[in-house]
């Protein structure tokens, strides 16, 4: 069998530049398009892979907000109880202040009253003491209240002890200046000399002594030395008893008004009135 070169050379020739054109037209834009795919695969699955690391990213920043918006709102919670508490003691302590105050305030007022009442009771006991007393001089003798005060104090001077006497003695003696005798009425002529006289004779010397009138005394007669030595005798000593034992009876009354006054008030029931006709 005879080989037709030629015809072999062109099958041979029409071959390659078959698989050129192929290659150049049909393996490499097939070549291409998969690599573009597989690099297109490549770069969506390296954005899914972003993407999934910023999800993660983002739940957890998402968790950590979670958990600092719990402790905020825990302490928050927290301080708002604190701030109710602190608030209702402070309203306590206030209301408790308020009651206090006005406690204070009825129990000033009662002190107030106690303290006007003993001075009404005193004065008006002043009074009546003066006029039984000068109702009673005037009964029984011819003297007067006076003279029977000027009396006692010269009885006084003479019934001193010996210390207390030496003291006033001392005190007389050495003072530069006239020691004081207050009392509580105009003394006369003849009452001061007669002080006079009583002073000069207990202290076997001429004592140096200045009258002045003191209305604010309860009847009574004062010697006070320069240096704050004092002899007197006052119808207030036996008024001192009396004032005692009205302050205690006031004390009594003012301490079971202010126990009532705690008490609870018991609640009023409604009465029906019925006219009788």
């Amino acid at each position: 069998m005879l080989i037709d070169w030629f015809t072999v050379s062109a099958q041979a020739l029409n071959f390659l530049i078959l698989v050129w054109l192929m290659k150049r037209f049909l393996y490499q834009p097939i070549l291409h398009a998969i690599d573009e795919r597989e690099k297109r695969i490549a770069a969506e699955l390296s954005d899914a892979d972003t993407k999934r690391a910023q999800a993660q990213k983002e739940r957890d920043e998402f968790q950590r907000k979670n958990e600092v918006f719990d402790q905020q709102r825990t302490a928050l919670f927290s301080q708002a109880k604190i701030d109710v508490a602190a608030e209702r003691q402070r309203l306590l302590d206030e209301a408790r202040q308020a009651a206090d105050s006005l406690s204070a305030k009825r129990q000033e007022s009662l002190r107030n009253e106690v303290h006007h009442l003993n001075l009404a009771i005193r004065r008006r006991t002043q009074q009546e003491v003066f006029a039984i007393a000068r109702q009673t001089l005037t009964d029984l003798a011819t003297t007067s209240l006076e003279e029977c005060l000027c009396e006692v104090f010269t009885r006084r001077l003479q019934e001193m002890d010996a210390e207390t006497k030496q003291g006033l003695a001392e005190a007389l003696k050495t003072a530069l200046a006239p020691s004081l005798l207050r009392s509580a009425f105009d003394l006369s002529a003849e009452q001061r000399a007669l002080i006079q006289n009583a002073l000069n004779k207990t202290f076997s010397a001429e004592v140096n002594i200045r009258f002045e009138t003191a209305p604010e005394q309860i009847s009574g007669i004062e010697l006070t030395t320069v240096t704050g030595q004092k002899l007197a005798w006052s119808i207030s000593d036996y008024l001192l008893s009396l004032e005692k034992a009205v302050d205690e009876l006031v004390q009594e009354n003012d301490k079971s008004i202010t126990q009532a006054e705690f008490k609870p008030e018991a609640k009023a029931e409604p009465k029906l009135e019925t006219n009788s006709q």
